[in-house]
């Protein structure tokens, strides 16, 4: 492309503020349709935005009577896109993935991707050039899972992949959106010698994977905490866990106790929740030498620190970053070769 700067990997390139920072932290990106030569742009089928994102916009637009103004809901995530070209709520600071269709590849792309090729977006939403070119029309705007027509742009740097013919690519698209979660637990469980794991927000997407991910991985005890008797009961049936406890994962006592009932503390406490106020009560949960990850978009981090150390708690703290090499192909794994897994997948979707 002549007349424009030159292409950066991680996409400093299509960065358009007054400032240098890398995509991520940027407040508006370059969505221009011509591609860099190290680019790869996707037209998009479905958007699948965050938990914490999706329920804070739900909250938001929740009128008095409790019922929610989907139509505006729709329309803040199109403004959103619109103005900063790329999803990222302001509020949580976090945006999803999508899934679609591979239509220009450059010539200098590493990512080995072809034209034709369907694809999960492995990256973030809140560094992904996108356009959206349909108004959102498809989508009831009732859950995280965005049918629409536009089109992403991922850098050299970006990783996708290539969705499996085995399953539906909403499927898929849940499955990959969390498949960080479950690598991260299985490396860090695979370090202690049977342990007891405690997954907060054991019936959801990235709990359920992470559950199935700790027993695999070696845990001895594997402990799933839900807030009502609707999750647990679904989280039951699934076989994922020793034993499966209601509690507030926001109140940090109740938390503590419920664990320790189960047969805590834990070893490792991994953090799926999608509502903010949950560090202290996974920090309690945790035995000394203990090691906690946090997964929800929803953690205040210097909550997380701050209260570790008001505790005098010895736990190593992990920030689940969504990348751990393999992890794509891991969580389809454990999606397969669990039941229990893919039953609460399918129901939710």
């Amino acid at each position: 492309m002549t007349g424009v700067r030159e292409s950066d990997p991680t996409g400093l390139h299509r960065v358009l503020d007054d400032r240098v920072v890398l995509p991520q932290a940027a407040q508006r990106l370059d969505t221009r349709h011509a591609l860099w030569s190290d680019e790869v742009r996707i037209r998009v089928e479905r958007l699948n935005l965050d938990a914490a994102s999706f329920r804070q916009l739900e909250r938001t637009h929740t009128r008095a009577d409790g019922t929610v103004d989907r139509d505006a809901l729709r329309a803040e995530v199109l403004g959103i896109v619109a103005s900063r070209g790329k999803m990222q709520n302001p509020e949580t600071g976090s945006g999803g993935m999508l899934v679609g269709t591979v239509e220009e590849v450059g010539a200098s792309s590493p990512l080995g991707l072809a034209v034709g090729d369907r694809v999960a977006t492995l990256v973030s939403l809140t560094l992904t050039p996108l356009v959206i070119q349909d108004g959102l029309a498809a989508w009831d705007a009732a859950t995280e899972q965005v049918p629409c027509d536009g089109y992403a742009v991922l850098f050299g740097r970006s990783i996708a992949a290539v969705l499996p013919d085995d399953l539906a690519p909403e499927l898929s698209l849940a499955v990959m959106d969390v498949c960080g979660a479950p690598a991260l637990t299985a490396r860090v469980v695979s370090r202690y010698a049977g342990a007891t794991v405690a997954v907060i927000g054991g019936a959801g997407k990235s709990g359920s994977l992470s559950l199935a991910a700790a027993r695999d991985a070696g845990a001895a005890r594997v402990i799933g905490v839900v807030p009502h008797e609707q999750e647990a009961a679904r989280l039951r049936a699934s076989g994922l866990a020793d034993e499966v406890v209601l509690a507030d994962a926001r109140d940090p006592i109740a938390l503590r106790d419920a664990v320790a009932a189960a047969g805590g503390p834990a070893d490792v406490t991994v953090v799926c929740v999608d509502v903010p106020g949950c560090e202290g009560g996974a920090i309690l949960s945790t035995a000394a030498g203990g090691t906690v990850i946090f997964f929800s978009m929803a953690t205040s981090f210097s909550a997380a620190a701050l209260g570790a150390e008001g505790l005098a708690a010895d736990v190593t703290m992990l920030v689940g970053n969504g990348y751990v090499p393999g992890h794509a192909e891991h969580a389809l794994h454990l999606l397969r070769g669990h039941d229990g897994v893919r039953r609460l997948f399918e129901e939710r979707l």
